[in-house]
């Protein structure tokens, strides 16, 4: 049932819809992707890849944080957050990133605002003003924008949690919203019983998304000034566990996508028969990611976010 994608590797057939985006070469496959001295626990798995940390280092601020810090920008937002309300990557202060479940309901509640007027000062309320000043400016520019994208561009995504991140996302875009950064999220991969019904039925919801997002995007003129890039805090174990799933594991592939994207397998894929503790030995380092992404879209220097050298993967971009 698998999809061939070559080098003896395949898709799971759920992500059928994607095969399309493999067939244009707007669809990379980026292989074994993991870091030095993994960790197993959700938690601090996750805060190791939003801020590209060592595995014995702890960052208060995501790695995007720190990548548009070093932008000049005047923007209302600088990033938005869907979905699940957590910021992830934009961690941080310097940034302007805004998390709302809904772009439409958001530019309503931030109009109604209100400032309210203080007979002494107070830096801390001084604070809370400005950043409700900042809400206000955001909603009312928002809410003009999005009433001028036509319902017709959504009107076919899948009517999923993740189909409708898909559609907010493209109503943002189409909208003409300024904000480089866009997350979404998608849960409940931590299969560790019965795996195949769920594992399924997630893959299909997000191939089924980013092709409804992909075919609007190009509808819009969109796609080509778009990358989208998968991560989650670990892969699964090889080997079945007695719970018919899979456990807490390692290396893992990432899925990036877009009309700039130089499509196919990059890197190398982890040996079965090298296994180290039952798991997977990470090909490529996750920072190597970024860092091609970083330099690739905004220019950057890897070191200025890393604080040290990282040799980025090279044709992320084509």
């Amino acid at each position: 049932e698998a999809l061939p994608i070559g080098q003896d590797l395949a898709l799971h057939p759920a992500l059928r819809p994607a095969l399309a985006l493999w067939d244009a070469g707007d669809l990379a496959v980026v292989m074994g992707v993991g870091y030095p001295n993994p960790d197993r626990s959700h938690f601090r798995s996750i805060d190791i890849w939003d801020t590209a940390s060592d595995a014995d280092r702890v960052l208060s601020t995501g790695w995007i944080t720190r990548a548009l810090q070093l932008q000049p920008r005047q923007r209302a937002a600088d990033a938005f957050v869907l979905g699940r309300p957590h910021l992830g990557p934009v961690t941080g202060s310097g940034i302007k990133a805004v998390s709302l479940s809904n772009p439409g309901t958001f530019a309503k509640a931030a109009t109604a605002v209100s400032i309210p007027e203080m007979q002494r000062r107070n830096p801390i309320l001084d604070q809370i003003s400005a950043v409700q000043g900042t809400l206000r400016v955001a909603g009312d520019d928002i809410q003009n924008r999005l009433k001028a994208v036509p319902a017709s561009l959504t009107a076919d995504f899948p009517k999923t949690n993740i189909g409708g991140q898909f559609a907010d996302a493209m109503r943002l875009l189409a909208a003409g919203v300024e904000a480089p950064v866009i997350k979404l999220s998608l849960g409940s991969f931590d299969t560790h019983i019965d795996q195949a019904p769920q594992h399924a039925r997630l893959l299909g919801d997000f191939a089924a998304g980013l092709a409804a997002f992909r075919k609007a995007a190009q509808a819009s003129g969109h796609w080509d000034r778009v990358i989208l890039l998968t991560y989650s805090e670990f892969g699964r174990r090889p080997a079945e566990n007695a719970s018919k799933g899979t456990d807490h594991g390692t290396a893992a592939p990432q899925f990036l996508a877009g009309g700039a994207v130089r499509g196919g397998l990059i890197g190398t894929q982890p040996a079965l028969d090298k296994l180290q503790n039952d798991d997977l030995v990470h090909t490529m380092d996750f920072r190597q990611v970024y860092a091609g992404l970083l330099q690739g879209i905004w220019g950057i220097a890897p070191e200025k976010v890393f604080g040290k050298p990282i040799d980025a993967t090279a044709g992320l971009i084509a």
